[in-house]
């Protein structure tokens, strides 16, 4: 049976179990420490504007690339998604490069649900870049989504844009 898991919990799961491997304590989370442990080589590259990344293995070599023209913010996610992406659809990687266009997907594609293993993938990178345990124990219950400056503050911890850092609080 393929390696395919396209389950928003098991992706979860995955990436809890990777940064508590690879990167315990450790805010923002270490990707090249991850990807160097997991023998993912990654590519900072110039990319058509459109492409935030692309995975694959070839000859059994995991690869990234990731767009060096987006914002560095962006870049985190980027990476953090497509390692999901290895972790989690390592078959479909095999049969050749997998593409991403615009990573974190707001579109109506991606709220339908139609696109399960880029859910998965986006739920994957979103706990390894901010573990729910690790923001939880930074904010506490008088938090204050509308606060500007606390948001910016923990996106500045997380190395990831404000605009992250509140999809994940409301999704706690």
């Amino acid at each position: 049976m393929p390696k395919v898991i396209t389950a928003t919990g098991k992706a979860l799961t995955y990436a809890r179990n990777i940064h508590q491997e690879f990167g315990a304590g450790r805010t923002p989370t270490p990707l090249a420490k991850i990807t160097r442990k997991l023998n993912i080589l990654v590519d900072y590259t110039p990319l058509d504007r459109e492409l935030s990344g692309m995975a694959m293995i070839k000859d059994g070599q995991k690869l990234i690339w990731v767009n060096s023209l987006h914002h560095p913010n962006r870049q985190r996610f980027t990476l953090a998604h497509e390692i999901g992406h290895h972790v989690l659809h390592e078959d479909i990687l095999q049969q050749g490069v997998h593409v991403d266009k615009g990573v974190l997907r707001r579109d109506t594609v991606s709220s339908a649900g139609t696109e399960q293993i880029e859910i998965a993938a986006n739920a994957f990178a979103s706990e390894l870049l901010v573990p729910q345990t690790t923001l939880k124990d930074l904010i506490d219950k008088e938090f204050d989504l509308d606060d500007n400056g606390s948001i910016e503050k923990l996106a500045k911890k997380f190395r990831i844009s404000t605009a992250a850092v509140q999809f994940r609080l409301m999704r706690l």
